[in-house]
């Protein structure tokens, strides 16, 4: 399977992202000239070992074969890889990849499966070496998620990473012609997006979850921020130097419930770019769902929303 595969002629997708103790399913339709609509959120608890016998009540429950399914891997189930595009025609990019992935993965090349994407370029610029998004996960990882939704009749047309996911997200809030920061915190972490176009330009994953913030003691509490600021920093400094013909807009937070344990306010004082909010209801419809108007409960559905507002990619 390819990770980012062609789509059928249904409308809207739905994600169905196997979470820590539940399967989440969204449902997003993007109408023409509108404002993408979320038509259904739904959690699913699921114990470990379980995904199985839950999967069957999701396909049941919602009648899956109406939609076009999406999942979405765990940060733990690929790597994401910034390659110089090479000089091949299309119909050998993914050769000409993987050949360049063979001493960059822990495991075999030949036992990955390799998607690609482009990173936004300066069209004004002389011709120079472009550089792309490499998606790498092991066969093993995605026959297993094929045959979980297969055992499950649920018809799966792609599996997503977050990365994608929080870039669809983003893309929503963009102004024309800025770059757009996001960043995030979920299971895996906090993940720092960086938009230009509605297309990726940088990814980073920060390994500090949102729970440390809010029930640390003021010390450790300082030092946290202290590295969150410092890795955004570093992250939001390199986009300034690798992408000149852009400038961000902002940093948009996602949603974290009331308490963000300072952290909107560490940011703006400590970054260059104005840190705000992000709340769903600024960019979707969400009147057949009210419940996503609570921040916490954004904060659980935030990615599903995001893989369901998948659209094709955009492969040099």
């Amino acid at each position: 399977m390819r990770f980012f595969a062609k789509s059928k002629t249904e409308q809207g997708w739905l994600a169905l992202l196997i979470e820590r103790g539940a399967v989440l399913a969204v449902h997003v339709v993007r109408p023409a000239g509108g404002r993408p609509c979320v038509q259904l959120a739904a959690s699913f608890p699921c114990e470990p070992g379980s995904e199985g016998a839950v999967l069957d009540r999701v396909a049941k429950e919602l009648h899956v074969q109406r939609f076009r399914c999406t999942t979405m891997l765990g940060a733990g189930d690929y790597r994401l890889i910034t390659v110089e595009a090479p000089n091949v025609p299309v119909d050998e990019l993914k050769i000409a990849i993987r050949w360049r992935l063979k001493d960059m993965l822990d495991f075999h090349v030949d036992d990955a499966t390799i998607d690609v994407l482009s990173i936004p370029s300066d069209t004004n610029a002389p011709v120079r070496g472009q550089s792309m998004y490499a998606v790498a996960a092991r066969n093993q990882v995605i026959q297993q998620r094929q045959r979980a939704f297969e055992q499950a009749k649920i018809p799966l047309g792609v599996i997503d990473i977050p990365e994608l996911a929080q870039r669809n997200l983003a893309a929503l809030a963009e102004t024309e012609g800025r770059g757009l920061a996001m960043l995030t915190f979920g299971p895996d972490g906090g993940l720092l997006t960086v938009n230009h176009a509605g297309e990726l330009c940088l990814s980073r994953r920060i390994d500090i979850a949102f729970e440390q913030l809010l029930h640390a003691d003021a010390t450790q509490k300082a030092a946290l921020l202290e590295r969150v600021t410092l890795e955004l920093q570093r992250s939001l400094d390199h986009v300034e130097r690798q992408f000149q013909f852009m400038s961000l807009s902002k940093l948009l937070i996602g949603p974290l419930g009331d308490d963000d344990a300072g952290l909107q306010e560490h940011l703006s004082a400590n970054l260059y770019v104005p840190v705000e909010r992000f709340r769903l209801e600024s960019v979707t419809d969400l009147e057949r769902v009210p419940a996503l108007l609570a921040p916490e409960v954004q904060r659980q559905y935030l990615l599903a929303v995001g893989a369901g507002l998948r659209q094709e990619e955009k492969v040099l």
